[in-house]
C-alpha cells in the first residue's frame, strides 16, 4: 500500500524527494538578456506563515467519518489539510510561496476501496457537504481546490489507499485498476503480467488512474497508444445516488456512450472508484531520434503528413523557433555550437526541433514502422539529427515541472498553457496567443509545440517565460492566462487535456454552447441533486 501521502506543504513539484532539475549559470545568463531583470527568492514567506483555519466540519460528522473509514484516516491536522489545497499550477505553488489565502478543507478522508467511498459520499449527502475528490493533485486549472461553493464544509477524498490491481483479462487485454493507483506504480504492477498502459503524460510521476480519467488526459505517446478516454473499456463511480457502472462490451449502441459522459467529468458526476482500460503487450523495443525543420509551417506541414498518411510515431512532438532556441540554451548535456553549425552549413534559418520516439512493439515493429515515418520526413525536408538528442530528450521527459521550481526560485513567471486546432486554424491560433501574451506580459519567452497530431489537427502547448511582477505576481498571470483564453476563444479548444476546473469554466459556454451547458448541469442534477461533488468546478 502506498503511503499515504508525501506531508510537506507544497512549494514546488520536487517536494516529493524525486529531485529537482538545476539550470546552467549560462542558460540563466541568457534568460535575463531575454526577459530582463529577475529578483530572486522575493517576499518568500516560510510555511508557518500560512495560516489554516479551523475546521467547520461538526462533531457528529466526524464521528460518522470515523466510524466509516476509521479515526487514522480522517485527517484534521493543519499541514495534512494543506498538503490538499489545491493542485501544482504556477499561482497554486505562488499562492504558497507568499502565504497567501488558500481554500483548505476541512478534513482529509482516506478510503480504503470503493465501498467506504460510497459510505462517505453518502454521509456527505446526509450533512450536506461537499468533497473534493484528491488524486495526484496535479490539476493545474483549480480542479481540487477545496472551495465550498453554499456547503458549510468540504472535505478532500484523497483516494491514495485505493491503489490495487484488481484484475487483468489477458485475452480481452483489459485490466481493472483502482482511481488511487500512480502512473508508475500502474506501470509496474501492469509490467508483471506482461503489459503496458502505455499512458505517460508529464504528470505521470505523481499523477493516478482516476485523475487521468476524470480529465481527459493525454500522454506523450498518445499518438501511439491514444488519450487515455481511448483506452477507458468501463468505469465506476460512487455518486450521492448511488454506485454507477458503466462499459459491459468494446462496442455498443445502446444510446450515446455514458462512459464518455463519465470521463472528463472532473469529479462533478461522481467519484471514479475503478477504471477498466485496454492494455497491450509491454514493448520489446523502443527508439527516440531527433530531426530538424525550417520553420514552423514546414514543420507543422510535415507533422500533418505523418498523421494524415498514418506513419506518426507514437512521441511527435515538434518544436517552434524559439522553444527549439531555449532548448539549444538551457540544454547543457547538448553539443549545441556543433549542431548550430551543422544547421547553418545545410541552410536552415529557422530550425525546429522534431522529437519521434516509437514505443509499441517489437524490435521488427519498431523498425518497419520507423521506416515509413522516415520516409516521409525526408520527403518534408526534414534533417536527422540522431539518436543523442532523442535520448536527451526521453531522459529529461518529466524535467519541466522540475525547471518550473528553479525559475520561481529565480523569480522568474513561468507557466504553461494548451489548446487545440483543426490544421487549417493551427497556425493562426499559434500566432494569437502569442500575440495576447506578449501584449500582456511585455518582454516574454513564449515557446510552443505540437505534442499530439491527428489527422484533422493538433493540439498546442505553450510555455510561458517572464519576470517576475512582484508587486502583483498572481494578477500578472491571472491577466496574462485570460488574455490567452480570449485569443483561443472560437478557434480552437479551451483544454485538449489539462481541463476545465475552475480557470476555463468561464469560457466552457463559448464553445459547447449555453445548451450544453444545460445538458451538462441536468446530467449533474440527476446525480448530485444537492451539489456536494467538487463545488465550483466545470459546470
Amino acid at each position: 500500500m502506498n503511503e499515504l501521502i508525501d506531508h510537506r506543504i507544497r512549494r514546488s513539484w520536487a517536494a516529493e524527494g524525486s529531485g529537482s532539475a538545476p539550470l546552467p549559470a549560462k542558460a540563466l545568463k541568457w534568460l535575463r538578456q531575454r526577459i530582463g531583470p529577475v529578483t530572486p527568492g522575493v517576499n518568500v514567506r516560510p510555511d508557518s506563515a500560512l495560516e489554516v483555519p479551523p475546521s467547520r466540519l461538526e462533531e457528529t460528522v466526524k464521528q460518522q467519518l470515523f466510524d466509516l473509514v476509521g479515526t487514522k484516516y480522517v485527517l484534521l491536522d493543519g499541514s495534512e489539510r494543506l498538503a490538499r489545497a489545491g493542485g501544482l499550477s504556477y499561482l497554486d505553488l505562488l499562492r504558497r510561496r507568499l502565504a497567501e489565502e488558500l481554500p483548505v478543507p476541512d478534513a482529509v478522508v482516506l478510503p480504503a476501496d470503493p465501498d467506504e467511498v460510497q459510505a462517505v459520499v453518502d454521509a456527505c449527502v446526509r450533512h450536506d457537504v461537499g468533497l473534493v475528490p484528491f488524486g495526484g493533485g496535479t490539476s493545474v486549472v483549480g480542479g481540487v481546490a477545496a472551495l465550498r461553493g453554499e456547503k458549510k464544509a468540504v472535505i478532500a477524498l484523497d483516494l491514495a489507499r485505493l491503489d490495487t490491481l484488481v484484475s487483468v483479462d489477458p485475452l480481452s487485454r483489459i485490466a481493472v485498476l483502482r482511481a488511487g493507483v500512480r502512473g508508475p506504480e500502474a506501470e509496474r504492477l501492469l509490467g508483471e503480467h506482461g503489459f503496458t498502459l502505455g499512458h505517460v503524460p508529464q504528470s505521470f510521476e505523481r499523477a493516478t488512474i482516476g485523475g487521468f480519467a476524470a480529465t481527459r488526459s493525454a500522454g506523450q505517446a498518445s499518438s501511439g497508444y491514444g488519450r487515455f478516454e481511448d483506452m477507458v473499456s468501463g468505469v465506476r463511480l460512487a455518486t450521492p445516488r448511488g454506485e454507477w457502472r458503466l462499459g459491459v462490451a468494446p462496442a455498443s449502441a445502446a444510446g450515446p456512450d455514458l462512459r464518455q459522459l463519465a470521463v472528463g467529468s472532473e469529479g462533478a458526476l461522481g467519484v471514479i472508484t475503478e477504471v477498466a482500460l485496454r492494455v497491450r503487450p509491454k514493448p520489446s523495443a523502443s527508439r527516440y531520434e531527433g530531426w530538424v525543420l525550417d520553420g514552423w509551417e514546414a514543420g507543422s506541414a510535415a507533422v500533418r503528413r505523418l498523421a494524415q498518411r498514418h506513419v506518426l510515431a507514437d512521441v511527435t512532438r515538434l518544436s517552434d523557433v524559439d522553444e527549439t532556441e531555449v532548448s539549444l540554451a538551457l540544454n547543457s548535456g547538448w553539443k549545441t555550437s556543433a549542431l548550430r553549425g551543422y544547421l547553418k552549413a545545410r541552410g536552415v534559418k529557422q530550425p525546429c526541433l522534431l522529437i519521434v520516439g516509437w514505443e509499441d512493439g517489437s524490435e521488427a515493429e519498431v523498425r518497419a514502422r520507423r521506416r515509413r515515418t522516415v520516409a516521409a520526413l525526408r520527403c518534408a525536408g526534414a534533417l536527422r539529427i540522431g539518436r543523442v538528442l532523442g535520448d536527451s530528450w526521453r531522459r529529461g521527459r518529466f524535467s519541466g515541472p522540475r525547471q518550473r521550481d528553479v525559475l520561481m526560485d529565480h523569480g522568474v513567471c513561468v507557466e504553461t498553457l494548451e489548446t487545440a486546432a483543426h490544421w487549417s486554424k493551427l497556425s493562426e491560433l499559434r500566432d494569437v496567443v502569442r500575440a495576447a501574451l506578449t501584449a500582456s506580459l511585455g518582454p516574454v519567452i513564449v515557446m510552443c509545440h505540437v505534442s499530439h497530431a491527428y489527422e484533422t489537427g493538433a493540439s498546442l502547448y505553450f510555455t510561458v517565460l517572464a519576470a517576475r511582477d512582484d508587486v502583483d505576481p498572481i494578477g500578472q498571470w491571472r491577466r496574462a492566462k485570460a488574455a490567452a483564453s480570449e485569443a483561443i476563444t472560437g478557434l480552437g479548444t479551451i483544454s485538449h487535456h489539462h481541463a476545465v476546473g475552475v480557470d476555463h469554466a468561464p469560457y466552457l459556454a463559448a464553445e459547447i454552447g449555453s445548451l450544453g451547458v444545460e445538458v451538462l448541469r441536468a446530467a449533474k442534477a440527476a446525480v448530485d441533486p444537492t451539489g456536494i461533488l467538487n463545488p465550483g468546478k466545470l459546470i
